[in-house]
Parts: C-alpha cells; sequence; structure tokens
C-alpha cells in the first residue's frame, strides 16, 4: 500500500538548487537506502519529508493518519530529566489512553447504568487500540532497545550530563521506540559500536514500518535495505536491490546510456553531415528542393529527444600516501599494560572527593605489530579503542606495563576528535603548518582533496566533518610516513572518498593501526583483528567477519578466549612444546597470506594503471613494477607451501 508519493518537488537553499522536480513513492514495509555525494540534497530531502521544511514547488502526498520521525538536532529536555525519562516521551500516547481508561474505570463503577455502559463500550475499544499499539510492553520493549543500542547504563544518569554521542545514541532510542509509519535515518551508524549495530540492523529487518536511511555504510546498506534512491544532480535514480547489487546496476546503466548518447551523436553527425552536402548541392545547381530537404533534416534534428553525455565519474578526491623510510620489523611493542581511570558521579562536580569509583579499562593486555603489519583493533564503545591508540601515536602513558615504539618509526595520527588544535587558521594555513611547501604548491595539493579557489581561505572552525576529515588526510599524505595510527577513518566520509581512502591504504607499504566500526573497510584491508573487551585484548587472525566468527564460536564452547598479554605473546609459552609449533606454524601461514593478499592487491591496482596508462616510459615502468611483484608473490607461495608439508 502506497505510504507516500512525492510529486516533482524543487527546493532551493542559498540561493542554489538543490532538489530540481524530484517524484518518488514510498510503500508500506519499504527499506530504503538514500546515496549519494555530500551536499547533493539528501539531508534536506529528509527535512522535507519530515515536514520541518516545505518545498518551494511541488507536493508531497501522505497516506490518511501517518506517522513519520527523523533525528535532527538533539532538543535541550532540561535540567533533572533522565535519559529513561527522555525514551518514554515515545510512549506519550499511550501513557494519555492508559490514563483514560484508568479515568473510565471509576465511571464504570458509577451507580447510573447507562453511563457505565458507556464508560464500558470506550474502556473496550481503548484497551483494544492499547494492547495492539504494544501498551503492555512499554517496559520490555524500553530495555530492549536500550540493551540493544547499548545506553540501559545511562537510563538513570540526567540526559544533560551525557556527551554528545550518547545524547545522539538517547534519541535515536526515542524514535525506534514511537515506531513511526515512516522512520527518517541520517547517519545512524555514526555513534555506534559494532554490537549496537549489528543489533539495529536485525531491529531494522523486523520493523513494522516503512524505513527511509542516509547512511554511507555500505555493510549497514547491504543488510538492510531493499531499495535504493541514488541523488544526483538533484534528482533520484530508483534502484530496486541492495547497495552491492546498486553499484553493479548503476555501472550498467551508465554504459548503456554512453552507448545510446554514443550512437546518437553518431546519427547526429551524419545528419549534420548530409545537411551540409545538401546545402552546397542545392547551392551549386539552385536547387530549391534541396534547400527543402536539407530543412527538413534540420527539423528533425531540433525535435530529436537529446541524451545528455552520462557522468561516467565524478571528481573524485586524489590520495596516495608518500611513504618515508622504512622502519624496523617491531613497530609497536606493549607488554603488560594497565590504565584505568575515575567514574565522576556527577559531571559538574568541582569537588574530587564526589568523584566516583575507579574503571579499569585494561589489565596487563600487550600488543605486537611488526612492519607492514595491517591491524584493526574493534570493541564496544568506551572498551579503550581510543585510548589504545593514543598510548602509541601520543605518548599517554599507562597505568603499568611498557610502550615501546621501533626503530624508524614515524608515525601519522588520526583522531577521530581535535584534528585541528587552532581552528581560526585557513585551510591553506592549517595544510602548511604540517606540509612545508609554497602556496602555489600548497594550493595545488589541496585541490585533490576538493578544496578549489576560495575555498582554501576558509576557516578550519567553518568546515564540516567530512571536509575536516579530508583536510587532515590531505595533511598525513604528504608527511612521508610509515606507520598510519587511524581513529574512525571513514567517520564523517561519504561513500566516493571511503573508496578513495581504501584504494589509498591498499598501496600504502607501511603498516597501518585502525580502528573501525566501517565493517566494509575492516573485511577489506585488515587480516589481523584485535578484540577489545572486559580489558582484555585478543588476537585473531582474519578479517573481521572471520574473528567475529571465532570469538563466537570460543563463547558458544564455553572455551575461555585467550588474551595478548605480551608482546611476545605468551600463549605460546603456556602452550605443550608440540601445541606451541602448531601455534608458530599457524601464525607464519597467515602471515604468508596476508602479505600475499597484500600483493594481490598492489598487482590489481596496476593492472588498472598500465590499462589507463597512454605514455610508453611510464608503461614500462609500471610493467618492471608488476614483475618485481610478481616475483616477490612467487617467493610468498613457496615459503606458503613449505609451511603445509
Amino acid at each position: 500500500m502506497l505510504l507516500c508519493a512525492v510529486d516533482k518537488i524543487s527546493k532551493m537553499w542559498g540561493g542554489t538548487p538543490v532538489i530540481h522536480n524530484m517524484s518518488f513513492e514510498v510503500s508500506d514495509r519499504d527499506r530504503i537506502g538514500l546515496v549519494g555525494p555530500n551536499g547533493c540534497g539528501k539531508t534536506t530531502l529528509l527535512k522535507l519529508l519530515a515536514g520541518s521544511e516545505k518545498p518551494d514547488v511541488g507536493h508531497i502526498h501522505w497516506k490518511k493518519g501517518s506517522r513519520t520521525a527523523l533525528l535532527a538536532q538533539i532538543p535541550d529536555f532540561g535540567q533533572g530529566v533522565t535519559a529513561e525519562v527522555v525514551l518514554r516521551e515515545a510512549f506519550a500516547e499511550l501513557y494519555r489512553m492508559r490514563d483514560r481508561m484508568e479515568e473510565l474505570e471509576s465511571l464504570m463503577a458509577s451507580s447510573d447504568p447507562a453511563a457505565a455502559g458507556k464508560a464500558l463500550d470506550e474502556y473496550g475499544a481503548l484497551q483494544d487500540a492499547f494492547s495492539d499499539k504494544g501498551g503492555y510492553e512499554t517496559d520490555a520493549n524500553l530495555l530492549r532497545v536500550a540493551n540493544g543500542l547499548g545506553i540501559a547504563q545511562l537510563l538513570a544518569l540526567p540526559f544533560s550530563s551525557l556527551s554528545g554521542g550518547e545524547r545522539t545514541k538517547v534519541c535515536l532510542g526515542r524514535i525506534l521506540l514511537q515506531e513511526p509509519d515512516l522512520l527518517l535515518l541520517d547517519e545512524p551508524t555514526n555513534h555506534l559500536d559494532l554490537g549496537a549495530i549489528e543489533w539495529l540492523e536485525s531491529y531494522m529487518q523486523t520493523y513494522r514500518g516503512s524505513v527511509l536511511i542516509v547512511s554511507h555504510d555500505r555493510y549497514f546498506l547491504d543488510r538492510v535495505v531493499n531499495k535504493i534512491y541514488d541523488l544526483e544532480g538533484g534528482t533520484a535514480d530508483v534502484y530496486h536491490g541492495n547497495y552491492t547489487w546498486f553499484v553493479e546496476e548503476k555501472e550498467r546503466r551508465l554504459l548503456a546510456e554512453f552507448s545510446a548518447y554514443q550512437e546518437q551523436q553518431k546519427k547526429i553527425g551524419k545528419m549534420k553531415e548530409a545537411i551540409k552536402r545538401l546545402r552546397m548541392w542545392a547551392a551549386q545547381a539552385d536547387n530549391p528542393a534541396m534547400f527543402k530537404r536539407a530543412a527538413a533534416m534540420q527539423k528533425a534534428i531540433d525535435r530529436m529527444e537529446k541524451i545528455d553525455r552520462p557522468v561516467m565519474e565524478r571528481r573524485r578526491m586524489g590520495l596516495a600516501f608518500e611513504v618515508g623510510e622504512r622502519s624496523g620489523n617491531d613497530v609497536v611493542v606493549m607488554e603488560g599494560v594497565r590504565m584505568s581511570y575515575r567514574v565522576e558521579e556527577d559531571a559538574g562536580a568541582t569537588d574530587l572527593s564526589t568523584a566516583g569509583p575507579v574503571r579499569m579499562l585494561y589489565d596487563g593486555i600487550g600488543i605486537h605489530i611488526r612492519h607492514s603489519d595491517f591491524a584493526a583493533i574493534v570493541g564496544g564503545n568506551g572498551s579503550g579503542k581510543s585510548t589504545l591508540l593514543r598510548m602509541i601515536a601520543e605518548g599517554l602513558k599507562p597505568d603499568d606495563g611498557t610502550v615501546k615504539l621501533g626503530s624508524n618509526v614515524k608515525i601519522g595520527y588520526l583522531a577521530q576528535h581535535d584534528l585541528f588544535p587552532d581552528e581560526r587558521k585557513t585551510v591553506l594555513d592549517a595544510f602548511r603548518h604540517v606540509v612545508m611547501v609554497e602556496e602555489g604548491e600548497a594550493r595545488k595539493l589541496l585541490a585533490n582533496f576538493l578544496f578549489y579557489g576560495a575555498s582554501v581561505f576558509r576557516s578550519v572552525g567553518s568546515l564540516s566533518g567530512g571536509e575536516r576529515m579530508r583536510l587532515r588526510l590531505a595533511q598525513l599524505m604528504h608527511q612521508e610516513l610509515n606507520v598510519l595510527v587511524l581513529d574512525e577513518p571513514t567517520n564523517h566520509l561519504d561513500i566516493d572518498a571511503r573508496e578513495k581512502l581504501e584504494e589509498a591504504l591498499v598501496s600504502f607499504s607501511g603498516t597501518v593501526i585502525c580502528v573501525s566500526h566501517d565493517r566494509y573497510l575492516l573485511n577489506k584491508l585488515f587480516p589481523v583483528t584485535y578484540w577489545l573487551e572486559a580489558g582484555k585484548l585478543t588476537r585473531y587472525e582474519g578479517m573481521y567477519s572471520e574473528a567475529r566468527r571465532k570469538r563466537d564460536e570460543l563463547s558458544a564452547s564455553g572455551s575461555a578466549i585467550l588474551p595478548v598479554s605480551s608482546a611476545g605473546d605468551k600463549r605460546e609459552r603456556s602452550l605443550p612444546r608440540e601445541k606451541a609449533g602448531d601455534v608458530r606454524c599457524e601464525r607464519l601461514e597467515a602471515k604468508l597470506e596476508s602479505d600475499i593478499a597484500i600483493l594481490e592487491r598492489k598487482l590489481a591496482l596496476l593492472d588498472d594503471a598500465m590499462m589507463a596508462e597512454e605514455d610508453a616510459s611510464r608503461l614500462v615502468a609500471l610493467h618492471n613494477e608488476k614483475a618485481m611483484l610478481e616475483a616477490e608473490r612467487e617467493l610468498l607461495y613457496e615459503q606458503l607451501a613449505e609451511t603445509n608439508l
């Protein structure tokens, strides 16, 4: 059944058309992913559907009685209001029905039979509606959503004392509990950890209403949506399928459109040549009939519905890391690291005597990162992942244990927050503060990161989250680093930018340590996964999905998960000698397979570069580089074969 019909709407923003003559429909139980580059109008469209903005032209028609909900700016609920009270606001209508039912119960006890009968009839109808809308399950539903989003521990805390991310999660929970007919979500996974994201996926799959989601999380879109609306040029193209299918289908459509465009251009070209010849012959022979034929052909061209040349590829960031001198074999060695912090029970307290209990982040963890490792660190929010990166990149001291960096290690650190100490600087000045180049060269380099013309003179403080991330990446990519420490590097980046970042990391020959909840990135680039939970750090050989499978199997079997307690990996020392040999062999095999996978990715990129290269000397250089990598791959395959003997 049709829920909503968008009929030829247009919207201007600051004098610029954002949405132009857009039409589409939303049906019951639709799961729609809204995709497109930053600035294409996705958030504006959500506001139009939510009713907080009105279209300049056109109309949005709704099924009678339909309700929508959009997580937009976080409202101020006042002092003393707890997170639980905020969540319970989702049940406001149910609580009004409950109060009315209590009033009717009193009327039903009236001595007036007519009044009692009328109250009984209303009570019966109201009770049925109350039950249908889940009125008897409000407490259970609230706990289910709170546990799923990981906010159960926040329920008793004042909403005003929560962090920005925690407030966003509470407001997301409130919207989910409202169960509107059309749920509008703008980047819902941004403040969620992996466990909460996976819970939200399951929730979305069984949600009774329709969902329209703006997200750059490709894995999330694949798991949740059954339809994609691709926003570009102010219009929306519809694709019936998940995100992966959309990418393949869009490429097929573009190729078909380009082929049709080329055929039409050939036809028009031939017609124009014929018109030119007819006019020339008509002039030479003074033949009015030929002039008429030429005029008729020109009218046919003018009446022809022209096919616009399709944009095969939008302007994208040009990412490529400049790698410095090779680091030593041992890049990061942690042993017996312990770290704790004191929980503040009153966020506004100044008296230290009111401080809460000490919470242990890590209890004797260890990690060993070697040259060219691509290692991911995953875990729940608050488990200490960012703190672990700060120990590596910023020298943060643990309470106990050691953190050592290897020889010739040059780290580039991409933090989640506080990317730029002085936000008054311009984009150009902030870039040149780190990358020592002349202004002209700096502007040329910044153009590769989509900072053009006057935009380089904007203050850093005025940039969006995605623009800040692009500027920080621009700095990192021109510092000749050999170790990258990345904390949620894909946050705020659109899908095109994420893909370019992945390509740049694939070709990076140094070491990468990354905290991320982007499962697409984790499953594509990181063959070693460290799982941080309950103060312990466990190493798994394999990408995120494989690591999660192994972790779940160990949990299901009741086996104790052996943590990484030191850089020397003392798990081997506690095993029998023959078992320790098996573990070393398995680790060597996994390392060889990881190195081979990295080489395969580099060779695939080289093949693409050779196909596009037109310069003969550069083509020879690429061919030689490919031959060297293939030889290195053969050597690794030989070593892998020996480990299996």
